[in-house]
Protein backbone atom coordinates (compact mmCIF):
# COMPACT_ATOMS: atom_id res chain seq x y z
CA UNK A 1 0.00 0.00 0.00
CA UNK A 2 0.51 3.72 -0.58
CA UNK A 3 2.27 5.60 3.01
CA UNK A 4 0.52 8.88 3.02
CA UNK A 5 3.50 11.87 3.80
CA UNK A 6 2.97 15.03 4.40
CA UNK A 7 2.69 17.46 0.50
CA UNK A 8 2.66 20.37 -0.08
CA UNK A 9 0.37 21.68 -2.51
CA UNK A 10 0.25 25.01 -4.75
CA UNK A 11 -2.45 26.89 -6.59
CA UNK A 12 -2.53 24.94 -10.30
CA UNK A 13 -1.55 27.85 -12.80
CA UNK A 14 -3.64 27.81 -15.47
CA UNK A 15 -2.45 25.99 -18.88
CA UNK A 16 -3.60 25.70 -22.46
CA UNK A 17 -4.17 21.46 -23.09
CA UNK A 18 -6.17 21.61 -25.96
CA UNK A 19 -5.92 22.09 -29.99
CA UNK A 20 -7.97 23.01 -32.03
CA UNK A 21 -6.54 22.66 -35.88
CA UNK A 22 -8.47 22.16 -39.31
CA UNK A 23 -11.87 20.67 -37.16
CA UNK A 24 -9.95 18.43 -35.06
CA UNK A 25 -9.42 18.48 -31.22
CA UNK A 26 -7.39 16.69 -28.28
CA UNK A 27 -7.93 17.24 -24.79
CA UNK A 28 -6.71 14.74 -22.00
CA UNK A 29 -8.00 14.41 -18.21
CA UNK A 30 -7.00 11.92 -16.01
CA UNK A 31 -9.58 9.25 -13.58
CA UNK A 32 -8.42 6.07 -12.02
CA UNK A 33 -9.25 2.28 -12.53
CA UNK A 34 -9.88 -0.10 -9.44
CA UNK A 35 -7.73 -3.52 -9.20
CA UNK A 36 -7.85 -4.94 -5.89
CA UNK A 37 -7.25 -2.40 -3.75
CA UNK A 38 -4.63 -0.77 -5.97
CA UNK A 39 -5.78 2.45 -8.51
CA UNK A 40 -3.69 3.01 -11.64
CA UNK A 41 -4.04 5.91 -12.82
CA UNK A 42 -5.71 5.90 -16.56
CA UNK A 43 -5.76 8.38 -19.14
CA UNK A 44 -8.81 9.77 -20.98
CA UNK A 45 -8.18 10.66 -24.64
CA UNK A 46 -10.86 12.64 -26.45
CA UNK A 47 -10.41 13.37 -29.98
CA UNK A 48 -13.09 14.90 -32.21
CA UNK A 49 -12.40 14.61 -35.65
CA UNK A 50 -14.66 15.80 -38.65
CA UNK A 51 -17.06 13.54 -40.31
CA UNK A 52 -20.25 11.82 -39.73
CA UNK A 53 -21.22 12.11 -36.50
CA UNK A 54 -19.88 8.70 -33.77
CA UNK A 55 -19.16 8.42 -30.42
CA UNK A 56 -16.53 5.12 -29.52
CA UNK A 57 -14.82 4.14 -26.56
CA UNK A 58 -11.89 2.16 -27.11
CA UNK A 59 -9.08 1.05 -24.23
CA UNK A 60 -10.39 -2.38 -23.42
CA UNK A 61 -13.86 -1.04 -21.47
CA UNK A 62 -16.32 -3.44 -20.86
CA UNK A 63 -20.42 -3.40 -21.23
CA UNK A 64 -21.09 -0.81 -17.93
CA UNK A 65 -18.32 1.52 -19.91
CA UNK A 66 -19.61 1.30 -23.74
CA UNK A 67 -23.21 2.38 -21.57
CA UNK A 68 -21.51 5.71 -20.79
CA UNK A 69 -21.76 7.11 -23.98
CA UNK A 70 -25.47 7.37 -23.71
CA UNK A 71 -25.36 8.68 -20.10
CA UNK A 72 -22.77 11.70 -21.27
CA UNK A 73 -24.54 12.24 -24.42
CA UNK A 74 -27.63 13.33 -22.20
CA UNK A 75 -25.77 14.14 -19.08
CA UNK A 76 -24.16 17.18 -21.39
CA UNK A 77 -27.51 17.79 -22.94
CA UNK A 78 -29.68 18.15 -19.88
CA UNK A 79 -26.76 20.27 -18.05
CA UNK A 80 -27.33 22.73 -21.05
CA UNK A 81 -23.82 22.24 -22.90
CA UNK A 82 -23.23 21.52 -26.64
CA UNK A 83 -22.92 17.93 -27.71
CA UNK A 84 -20.37 18.20 -30.50
CA UNK A 85 -22.18 16.69 -33.68
CA UNK A 86 -18.47 15.41 -34.81
CA UNK A 87 -16.52 12.29 -34.87
CA UNK A 88 -15.83 11.73 -31.38
CA UNK A 89 -13.01 9.01 -30.48
CA UNK A 90 -12.50 8.18 -26.55
CA UNK A 91 -9.53 6.14 -25.37
CA UNK A 92 -9.13 4.65 -21.94
CA UNK A 93 -4.91 4.08 -21.67
CA UNK A 94 -3.28 1.92 -20.24
CA UNK A 95 -5.31 -0.44 -23.54
CA UNK A 96 -4.71 -3.09 -21.84
CA UNK A 97 -6.53 -2.64 -18.31
CA UNK A 98 -9.47 -3.59 -17.81
CA UNK A 99 -12.12 -0.83 -17.37
CA UNK A 100 -15.91 -1.02 -15.56
CA UNK A 101 -18.19 0.92 -14.04
CA UNK A 102 -19.33 4.10 -14.17
CA UNK A 103 -16.21 5.90 -12.54
CA UNK A 104 -15.36 7.15 -15.94
CA UNK A 105 -18.40 9.66 -17.19
CA UNK A 106 -17.04 12.33 -15.41
CA UNK A 107 -13.52 12.64 -17.04
CA UNK A 108 -15.06 11.70 -20.66
CA UNK A 109 -17.33 14.50 -20.12
CA UNK A 110 -15.21 16.72 -19.20
CA UNK A 111 -12.60 15.19 -21.76
CA UNK A 112 -15.26 16.40 -24.36
CA UNK A 113 -16.04 19.88 -23.27
CA UNK A 114 -12.71 20.54 -23.44
CA UNK A 115 -12.17 19.04 -26.70
CA UNK A 116 -14.92 21.52 -27.76
CA UNK A 117 -13.47 24.48 -26.57
CA UNK A 118 -16.58 25.03 -23.79
CA UNK A 119 -14.30 24.76 -21.05
CA UNK A 120 -11.67 27.41 -21.47
CA UNK A 121 -8.09 26.92 -20.39
CA UNK A 122 -8.03 24.39 -17.42
CA UNK A 123 -5.38 22.67 -16.14
CA UNK A 124 -6.38 19.51 -16.82
CA UNK A 125 -2.74 17.98 -15.80
CA UNK A 126 -2.91 18.72 -12.21
CA UNK A 127 -6.77 17.37 -11.92
CA UNK A 128 -8.52 13.48 -12.19
CA UNK A 129 -12.03 13.51 -12.02
CA UNK A 130 -14.34 10.56 -10.20
CA UNK A 131 -17.88 10.07 -10.51
CA UNK A 132 -20.79 8.38 -12.77
CA UNK A 133 -23.41 10.71 -14.34
CA UNK A 134 -27.20 10.64 -14.39
CA UNK A 135 -28.70 11.62 -16.88
CA UNK A 136 -30.03 15.35 -15.68
CA UNK A 137 -26.13 16.27 -15.54
CA UNK A 138 -25.60 15.15 -11.68
CA UNK A 139 -22.78 12.68 -10.39
CA UNK A 140 -23.42 9.95 -8.81
CA UNK A 141 -21.14 7.96 -6.05
CA UNK A 142 -18.48 5.47 -7.05
CA UNK A 143 -16.64 2.84 -4.95
CA UNK A 144 -13.04 2.57 -4.62
CA UNK A 145 -12.46 5.96 -3.86
CA UNK A 146 -10.50 5.72 -0.58
CA UNK A 147 -7.73 3.84 -2.85
CA UNK A 148 -7.61 6.41 -5.88
CA UNK A 149 -7.51 9.34 -3.33
CA UNK A 150 -4.88 7.41 -1.79
CA UNK A 151 -2.77 7.47 -4.77
CA UNK A 152 -4.19 10.84 -6.16
CA UNK A 153 -2.38 12.04 -3.06
CA UNK A 154 0.97 10.65 -3.66
CA UNK A 155 0.73 11.51 -6.87
CA UNK A 156 0.03 15.26 -5.77
CA UNK A 157 -3.10 15.59 -8.02
CA UNK A 158 -6.49 17.79 -7.26
CA UNK A 159 -9.81 15.99 -7.55
CA UNK A 160 -13.35 16.60 -7.83
CA UNK A 161 -15.36 13.46 -6.33
CA UNK A 162 -19.39 13.22 -6.07
CA UNK A 163 -20.92 15.01 -2.63
CA UNK A 164 -22.06 11.86 -1.87
CA UNK A 165 -18.60 9.90 -1.23
CA UNK A 166 -17.62 13.07 0.69
CA UNK A 167 -17.59 11.27 4.70
CA UNK A 168 -15.86 7.85 2.61
CA UNK A 169 -13.50 11.07 1.42
CA UNK A 170 -12.57 12.91 4.71
CA UNK A 171 -10.63 9.42 5.38
CA UNK A 172 -8.12 10.71 3.07
CA UNK A 173 -7.26 13.42 4.88
CA UNK A 174 -4.14 14.87 3.47
CA UNK A 175 -6.33 14.82 -0.34
CA UNK A 176 -6.54 17.65 -1.85
CA UNK A 177 -10.18 17.36 -3.56
CA UNK A 178 -13.77 18.90 -4.05
CA UNK A 179 -16.75 17.81 -4.24
CA UNK A 180 -19.37 18.41 -6.66
CA UNK A 181 -23.40 17.63 -6.64
CA UNK A 182 -23.12 18.19 -10.70
CA UNK A 183 -21.83 18.04 -13.91
CA UNK A 184 -22.39 22.14 -14.15
CA UNK A 185 -20.43 23.12 -10.81
CA UNK A 186 -17.42 21.12 -12.32
CA UNK A 187 -17.27 23.30 -15.29
CA UNK A 188 -18.32 26.71 -13.42
CA UNK A 189 -15.08 25.67 -11.42
CA UNK A 190 -12.96 24.96 -14.34
CA UNK A 191 -14.07 27.88 -16.40
CA UNK A 192 -13.90 30.72 -12.99
CA UNK A 193 -17.51 30.87 -13.59
CA UNK A 194 -17.84 29.89 -9.30
CA UNK A 195 -14.73 28.61 -7.67
CA UNK A 196 -15.72 26.20 -5.26
CA UNK A 197 -14.01 25.75 -1.61
CA UNK A 198 -11.64 22.88 -1.22
CA UNK A 199 -12.98 20.36 1.42
CA UNK A 200 -11.71 20.14 4.95
CA UNK A 201 -8.40 18.57 5.18
CA UNK A 202 -8.16 18.12 8.88
CA UNK A 203 -7.98 14.63 9.74
CA UNK A 204 -11.36 12.03 10.11
CA UNK A 205 -10.45 11.41 13.74
CA UNK A 206 -12.32 8.33 15.42
CA UNK A 207 -13.10 8.46 19.40
CA UNK A 208 -10.88 8.10 21.66
CA UNK A 209 -13.24 5.66 23.43
CA UNK A 210 -15.41 3.19 21.41
CA UNK A 211 -18.21 2.27 22.68
CA UNK A 212 -18.51 -1.78 21.32
CA UNK A 213 -22.06 -2.23 23.04
CA UNK A 214 -20.58 -5.42 24.65
CA UNK A 215 -17.78 -6.56 27.03
CA UNK A 216 -15.40 -9.62 28.41
CA UNK A 217 -16.93 -9.09 31.77
CA UNK A 218 -20.98 -10.25 30.46
CA UNK A 219 -18.56 -13.86 30.18
CA UNK A 220 -19.21 -15.68 33.12
CA UNK A 221 -16.49 -17.99 34.11
CA UNK A 222 -14.39 -19.69 31.38
CA UNK A 223 -10.91 -17.93 32.47
CA UNK A 224 -8.58 -20.29 30.69
CA UNK A 225 -10.55 -19.45 27.25
CA UNK A 226 -10.45 -15.62 28.19
CA UNK A 227 -6.47 -15.91 28.91
CA UNK A 228 -6.22 -17.70 25.68
CA UNK A 229 -8.00 -14.98 23.89
CA UNK A 230 -5.60 -12.76 26.02
CA UNK A 231 -2.21 -14.48 24.36
CA UNK A 232 -3.97 -14.08 20.47
CA UNK A 233 -4.47 -10.61 20.97
CA UNK A 234 -1.20 -9.87 21.96
CA UNK A 235 0.45 -11.82 19.66
CA UNK A 236 -2.04 -11.67 16.56
CA UNK A 237 -2.29 -15.73 16.85
CA UNK A 238 -5.26 -17.65 15.45
CA UNK A 239 -7.54 -19.32 18.05
CA UNK A 240 -9.94 -22.71 18.01
CA UNK A 241 -12.51 -22.96 20.89
CA UNK A 242 -13.83 -27.29 21.34
CA UNK A 243 -16.65 -27.35 23.82
CA UNK A 244 -20.51 -28.14 23.64
CA UNK A 245 -23.36 -25.63 23.42
CA UNK A 246 -23.55 -22.95 25.32
CA UNK A 247 -20.25 -22.36 27.25
CA UNK A 248 -19.47 -19.07 25.54
CA UNK A 249 -17.90 -19.79 22.22
CA UNK A 250 -19.53 -17.32 20.01
CA UNK A 251 -19.93 -15.02 23.34
CA UNK A 252 -16.11 -15.39 23.34
CA UNK A 253 -15.42 -14.80 19.92
CA UNK A 254 -17.44 -11.93 19.54
CA UNK A 255 -15.79 -10.02 22.20
CA UNK A 256 -12.15 -10.39 20.65
CA UNK A 257 -12.27 -7.05 18.90
CA UNK A 258 -12.75 -5.22 22.39
CA UNK A 259 -9.70 -6.38 23.86
CA UNK A 260 -7.44 -5.57 20.67
CA UNK A 261 -5.64 -2.20 20.01
CA UNK A 262 -6.88 -0.16 17.57
CA UNK A 263 -5.75 0.07 13.95
CA UNK A 264 -2.93 2.28 12.72
CA UNK A 265 -3.64 4.71 10.69
CA UNK A 266 -2.09 3.32 7.76
CA UNK A 267 -4.31 -0.56 8.70
CA UNK A 268 -7.29 1.43 9.25
CA UNK A 269 -6.68 2.92 5.48
CA UNK A 270 -6.12 -0.77 4.20
CA UNK A 271 -9.35 -1.58 5.73
CA UNK A 272 -11.49 1.39 4.71
CA UNK A 273 -9.83 0.58 1.20
CA UNK A 274 -11.49 -2.88 1.06
CA UNK A 275 -14.92 -2.08 1.90
CA UNK A 276 -15.19 0.98 -0.16
CA UNK A 277 -14.72 -1.30 -3.08
CA UNK A 278 -17.84 -3.02 -1.91
CA UNK A 279 -19.50 0.47 -1.64
CA UNK A 280 -19.91 -0.03 2.39
CA UNK A 281 -20.22 2.88 4.41
CA UNK A 282 -18.11 3.70 7.28
CA UNK A 283 -18.67 5.51 10.49
CA UNK A 284 -15.94 8.06 10.84
CA UNK A 285 -16.06 8.13 14.41
CA UNK A 286 -15.21 4.34 14.68
CA UNK A 287 -13.23 3.39 11.66
CA UNK A 288 -10.10 1.99 13.34
CA UNK A 289 -12.16 -0.20 15.20
CA UNK A 290 -11.09 -4.05 13.65
CA UNK A 291 -13.08 -5.38 11.84
CA UNK A 292 -15.08 -8.15 12.69
CA UNK A 293 -16.71 -10.96 10.43
CA UNK A 294 -18.65 -13.84 11.15
CA UNK A 295 -19.97 -15.86 7.66
CA UNK A 296 -22.69 -18.67 7.88
CA UNK A 297 -21.55 -21.92 7.75
CA UNK A 298 -23.17 -22.41 4.52
CA UNK A 299 -21.38 -19.52 2.40
CA UNK A 300 -19.49 -20.81 -0.80
CA UNK A 301 -15.53 -20.70 -1.41
CA UNK A 302 -16.22 -17.24 -3.43
CA UNK A 303 -17.96 -15.85 -0.71
CA UNK A 304 -15.65 -16.87 1.86
CA UNK A 305 -12.52 -15.94 -0.41
CA UNK A 306 -13.89 -13.62 -2.58
CA UNK A 307 -13.96 -14.00 -6.97
CA UNK A 308 -16.55 -13.83 -9.48
CA UNK A 309 -16.46 -12.76 -12.67
CA UNK A 310 -15.10 -9.28 -11.82
CA UNK A 311 -12.94 -9.74 -9.04
CA UNK A 312 -14.38 -8.66 -5.55
CA UNK A 313 -13.48 -9.13 -1.89
CA UNK A 314 -14.70 -11.90 0.26
CA UNK A 315 -14.89 -12.10 3.89
CA UNK A 316 -11.41 -13.01 4.50
CA UNK A 317 -10.47 -9.69 3.28
CA UNK A 318 -13.29 -7.62 4.81
CA UNK A 319 -11.88 -9.40 7.94
CA UNK A 320 -8.45 -7.84 7.04
CA UNK A 321 -6.73 -6.12 10.01
CA UNK A 322 -9.83 -7.90 12.35
CA UNK A 323 -11.54 -11.06 13.16
CA UNK A 324 -13.10 -13.52 10.81
CA UNK A 325 -15.02 -16.21 13.15
CA UNK A 326 -15.82 -19.55 12.20
CA UNK A 327 -18.56 -21.39 13.93
CA UNK A 328 -19.61 -24.96 13.82
CA UNK A 329 -16.21 -25.71 11.92
CA UNK A 330 -17.10 -28.86 10.55
CA UNK A 331 -20.08 -28.07 9.33
CA UNK A 332 -18.42 -26.03 6.44
CA UNK A 333 -17.19 -27.64 3.34
CA UNK A 334 -14.24 -28.90 3.13
CA UNK A 335 -12.77 -27.46 0.31
CA UNK A 336 -14.00 -23.93 1.92
CA UNK A 337 -12.14 -23.96 4.83
CA UNK A 338 -8.96 -25.45 2.72
CA UNK A 339 -9.23 -22.20 0.57
CA UNK A 340 -7.70 -20.37 3.77
CA UNK A 341 -4.96 -21.88 3.47
CA UNK A 342 -2.82 -20.35 1.76
CA UNK A 343 -4.25 -16.55 2.88
CA UNK A 344 -3.79 -17.96 6.39
CA UNK A 345 -0.26 -18.32 5.96
CA UNK A 346 0.71 -14.86 3.48
CA UNK A 347 -1.60 -12.18 4.52
CA UNK A 348 -2.79 -11.85 0.80
CA UNK A 349 -5.65 -13.65 -1.38
CA UNK A 350 -4.48 -13.89 -5.19
CA UNK A 351 -8.02 -14.22 -7.52
CA UNK A 352 -7.09 -15.11 -11.19
CA UNK A 353 -8.97 -14.51 -14.09
CA UNK A 354 -8.61 -14.77 -17.59
CA UNK A 355 -7.66 -11.22 -18.41
CA UNK A 356 -6.24 -10.33 -14.66
CA UNK A 357 -4.89 -11.56 -11.54
CA UNK A 358 -6.42 -9.19 -8.81
CA UNK A 359 -4.78 -9.55 -5.35
CA UNK A 360 -6.66 -8.40 -2.11
CA UNK A 361 -5.52 -8.38 1.68
CA UNK A 362 -6.64 -10.93 3.74
CA UNK A 363 -4.20 -10.45 7.10
CA UNK A 364 -6.92 -11.25 9.65
CA UNK A 365 -6.83 -13.27 13.15
CA UNK A 366 -9.26 -16.59 12.23
CA UNK A 367 -11.42 -17.91 15.81
CA UNK A 368 -13.06 -21.11 15.19
CA UNK A 369 -15.30 -22.90 17.07
CA UNK A 370 -16.69 -26.48 17.12
CA UNK A 371 -18.95 -28.96 19.14
CA UNK A 372 -16.34 -31.96 19.98
CA UNK A 373 -18.82 -33.92 18.86
CA UNK A 374 -22.00 -34.73 15.91
CA UNK A 375 -23.94 -35.11 19.38
CA UNK A 376 -23.00 -32.16 21.25
CA UNK A 377 -20.28 -33.43 23.78
CA UNK A 378 -18.22 -36.60 23.07
CA UNK A 379 -18.23 -37.60 27.12
CA UNK A 380 -21.21 -37.96 26.80
CA UNK A 381 -21.16 -41.15 24.83
CA UNK A 382 -24.17 -40.89 22.29
CA UNK A 383 -21.65 -41.42 19.96
CA UNK A 384 -18.59 -43.76 19.07
CA UNK A 385 -15.21 -43.10 18.95
CA UNK A 386 -15.63 -43.55 15.20
CA UNK A 387 -18.25 -41.36 14.84
CA UNK A 388 -16.52 -38.16 16.73
CA UNK A 389 -13.69 -39.22 14.61
CA UNK A 390 -15.55 -39.11 11.13
CA UNK A 391 -17.05 -35.32 12.38
CA UNK A 392 -13.80 -34.05 13.27
CA UNK A 393 -11.92 -35.36 10.34
CA UNK A 394 -14.44 -33.19 8.13
CA UNK A 395 -11.75 -30.28 9.13
CA UNK A 396 -8.60 -31.20 7.33
CA UNK A 397 -5.02 -31.59 9.18
CA UNK A 398 -3.14 -28.70 7.42
CA UNK A 399 -6.31 -26.52 8.17
CA UNK A 400 -5.94 -27.06 12.12
CA UNK A 401 -2.13 -27.05 11.51
CA UNK A 402 -2.37 -23.46 11.46
CA UNK A 403 -3.90 -22.66 14.74
CA UNK A 404 -1.76 -21.66 17.17
CA UNK A 405 -4.12 -21.92 20.22
CA UNK A 406 -6.60 -24.75 20.60
CA UNK A 407 -8.41 -24.99 23.79
CA UNK A 408 -11.32 -27.11 25.50
CA UNK A 409 -14.13 -25.32 27.16
CA UNK A 410 -16.24 -27.18 30.03
CA UNK A 411 -19.62 -26.57 30.96
CA UNK A 412 -20.60 -24.17 33.31
CA UNK A 413 -21.65 -25.35 36.92
CA UNK A 414 -24.67 -23.82 38.45
CA UNK A 415 -23.17 -22.15 40.82
CA UNK A 416 -20.61 -20.48 38.33
CA UNK A 417 -24.05 -19.71 36.35
CA UNK A 418 -25.46 -17.68 39.20
CA UNK A 419 -22.49 -16.12 40.47
CA UNK A 420 -22.38 -12.31 41.22
CA UNK A 421 -18.52 -12.14 40.85
CA UNK A 422 -17.59 -9.03 38.59
CA UNK A 423 -15.52 -10.36 35.93
CA UNK A 424 -12.59 -8.07 34.86
CA UNK A 425 -13.62 -6.43 31.67
CA UNK A 426 -11.97 -5.85 28.39
CA UNK A 427 -10.51 -2.53 29.06
CA UNK A 428 -8.01 -3.76 31.54
CA UNK A 429 -7.27 -6.68 29.07
CA UNK A 430 -6.98 -4.68 26.40
CA UNK A 431 -4.28 -2.13 28.66
CA UNK A 432 -1.79 -5.36 29.25
CA UNK A 433 -2.48 -6.85 25.51
CA UNK A 434 -1.33 -2.76 24.38
CA UNK A 435 2.12 -3.23 26.60
CA UNK A 436 2.86 -6.66 24.91
CA UNK A 437 2.45 -5.98 21.47
CA UNK A 438 4.75 -2.53 22.09
CA UNK A 439 7.36 -5.25 23.56
CA UNK A 440 6.84 -7.21 20.55
CA UNK A 441 7.37 -4.16 17.95
CA UNK A 442 10.29 -2.62 19.59
CA UNK A 443 12.23 -5.91 19.96
CA UNK A 444 11.57 -6.89 16.06
CA UNK A 445 8.91 -4.73 14.87
CA UNK A 446 6.28 -7.02 14.01
CA UNK A 447 3.84 -9.00 15.78
CA UNK A 448 4.97 -12.69 16.99
CA UNK A 449 2.55 -14.42 14.59
CA UNK A 450 4.18 -13.10 11.58
CA UNK A 451 7.91 -14.28 12.45
CA UNK A 452 9.60 -16.41 10.10
CA UNK A 453 11.90 -19.23 11.06
CA UNK A 454 14.95 -17.03 10.54
CA UNK A 455 13.07 -14.35 13.16
CA UNK A 456 12.12 -17.28 15.13
CA UNK A 457 15.64 -18.14 15.72
CA UNK A 458 17.00 -14.27 16.32
CA UNK A 459 13.87 -13.16 18.84
CA UNK A 460 12.76 -16.58 19.93
CA UNK A 461 16.06 -18.00 21.77
CA UNK A 462 15.72 -21.10 24.34
CA UNK A 463 17.98 -22.58 26.53
CA UNK A 464 19.07 -25.85 26.54
CA UNK A 465 16.15 -27.00 29.52
CA UNK A 466 13.49 -25.38 27.49
CA UNK A 467 14.88 -27.06 24.00
CA UNK A 468 15.30 -30.31 25.80
CA UNK A 469 11.02 -30.45 26.87
CA UNK A 470 10.37 -28.39 23.37
CA UNK A 471 11.63 -31.94 21.72
CA UNK A 472 10.17 -34.04 24.38
CA UNK A 473 6.69 -32.81 23.66
CA UNK A 474 7.35 -32.85 20.10
CA UNK A 475 8.11 -36.10 19.73
CA UNK A 476 4.81 -37.27 22.30
CA UNK A 477 2.31 -34.32 20.41
CA UNK A 478 3.25 -35.54 17.05
CA UNK A 479 3.88 -32.10 16.58
CA UNK A 480 4.48 -31.00 12.65
CA UNK A 481 7.13 -28.46 12.18
CA UNK A 482 4.80 -25.88 11.19
CA UNK A 483 2.66 -26.65 15.11
CA UNK A 484 6.58 -26.47 16.28
CA UNK A 485 7.02 -23.07 15.31
CA UNK A 486 3.96 -21.70 16.28
CA UNK A 487 4.50 -22.99 19.73
CA UNK A 488 7.62 -21.13 20.09
CA UNK A 489 5.95 -17.95 18.75
CA UNK A 490 2.85 -18.21 21.20
CA UNK A 491 5.81 -19.04 24.10
CA UNK A 492 7.29 -15.72 23.05
CA UNK A 493 3.95 -13.68 23.37
CA UNK A 494 3.22 -15.18 26.65
CA UNK A 495 6.63 -13.92 27.82
CA UNK A 496 6.02 -10.43 26.33
CA UNK A 497 2.28 -10.58 28.78
CA UNK A 498 4.84 -11.17 31.70
CA UNK A 499 7.24 -8.10 30.53
CA UNK A 500 10.07 -10.64 30.36
CA UNK A 501 12.72 -11.07 27.54
CA UNK A 502 13.71 -14.94 27.74
CA UNK A 503 11.44 -17.44 27.50
CA UNK A 504 11.19 -19.85 30.56
CA UNK A 505 10.25 -23.43 30.78
CA UNK A 506 6.70 -22.32 31.98
CA UNK A 507 6.10 -20.48 29.45
CA UNK A 508 6.44 -22.99 27.10
CA UNK A 509 4.98 -25.18 29.27
CA UNK A 510 1.77 -23.07 29.05
CA UNK A 511 1.70 -22.69 25.50
CA UNK A 512 1.76 -26.82 25.04
CA UNK A 513 -1.29 -26.86 26.80
CA UNK A 514 -2.93 -25.18 24.29
CA UNK A 515 -2.87 -28.02 22.09
CA UNK A 516 -6.21 -29.25 22.61
CA UNK A 517 -7.35 -30.78 19.33
CA UNK A 518 -4.26 -32.78 18.98
CA UNK A 519 -4.90 -34.15 22.50
CA UNK A 520 -8.78 -35.24 21.76
CA UNK A 521 -7.88 -36.88 18.67
CA UNK A 522 -4.89 -38.96 20.81
CA UNK A 523 -7.45 -40.11 22.99
CA UNK A 524 -10.03 -41.14 20.22
CA UNK A 525 -7.26 -43.13 18.52
CA UNK A 526 -6.32 -45.20 21.40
Amino acid sequence: MISLKVLTFSAPKLIITHKMRQGMSLAKTYTRAQVGIDAPLVTVEVHLSNGLPAFNIVGLPETSVKESKERVRCALTNSHFTFPEQRITVNLAPADLPKQGGRYDLAIAIGILVASGQIQNPNIQSFEFYGELALNGEIREITALVPALMSATHAQHYCFIPKTNEVMARLVSQSLRKSVMSLRDVWADLSGQHTLAWDEQSPCEPEKMVDFGIDMNEVKGQGAAKRVLEIAAAGAHNVLFLGPPGTGKSMLAQRMPTIMPAMELQQALETASVYSIIGKEINPTSWRQRPFRAPHHTCSAVALVGGSSTPKPGEISLAHNGVLFLDELPEYERKVLDSLREPMETGMVSISRAAQQVDFPANFQLIAALNPSPTGCHTDKRATPEQVLKYLSKVSGPFIDRIDLQIELPRLSTVELQSTFVEEGSEAIRLRVEQARAFALQRQGKVNALLSSKEIDKYCQLSGAVMAYLAKATEKLHLSPRSYHRVIKVSRTIADLAGQEDITLAHLKEALSYRAFERLLAQLIR
